[in-house]
């Protein structure tokens, strides 16, 4: 049987995921860079195998591996770089490997038939890690309510206490120190000589 592949379908289109019903035996898929949201529903499609959804608007990563767990049974190669859900730190400064690394435990404990995931293949290691602590490496952030921050005062925060605020009742601390600095110890001394002072 030969192998289909749509192939790259460009941003431009104004185009619906729905026609791709008509593709039962479709085994590759790349959706790359196609402002493709959390609102993704992909058909049924038992024989994918890969699925590229880099550079889309993809926030909630739970809600879409259930969705591919339930769509796409054959899915062994995943690339999700370039949204939000998948957290680079290339791509974002507030995330780090180790975001990253929780990042495919969670997946890998959703997909867990995955062979390759964000153009990395997946390790033995890994794949033991996922079955033991994979379903606790889910990312959860607290939604704030519109009437919490609402009802909440804006407090004027300040480490130093209300009286110590003015200027005439200042309380300073005058006194001697035993300890004498000479530095001997000092790693940046040692390289400067006495001409250089």
């Amino acid at each position: 049987m030969k192998k289909r592949s749509l192939g790259v379908i460009p941003a431009s289109y104004n185009w619906s995921l729905e026609g791709l019903s008509a593709f039962g035996s479709l085994e590759e898929l790349i959706l790359d860079n196609n402002l493709l949201g959390d609102d993704l529903v992909l058909p049924g499609l038992p024989r994918l195998h890969t699925l590229t959804l880099n550079k889309n608007q993809i926030t909630d990563l739970e809600c879409l591996l259930d969705h591919l767990a339930e769509v796409t049974p054959a899915l062994e190669y995943l690339s999700l770089l370039g949204n939000v859900a998948c957290p680079n730190e290339l791509v974002s400064l507030e995330k780090d490997e180790e975001d990253y690394k929780r990042y495919r435990c969670f997946v890998l404990h959703k997909l867990p038939n995955l062979k390759f995931l964000d153009a990395r293949k997946v390790t033995k290691q890994e794949r033991e890690e996922a079955l033991v602590r994979g379903a606790f490496m889910k990312v959860v952030k607290p939604k704030a309510s519109s009437d919490s921050v609402a009802a909440s005062p804006k407090s004027h925060y300040t480490p130093l206490p209300s009286a110590s605020r003015e200027l005439t009742s200042h309380r300073g601390i005058l006194g001697k120190c035993r300890y004498v600095y000479y530095g001997k110890n000092s790693e940046g001394n040692r390289f400067i000589r006495d001409d250089q002072l």
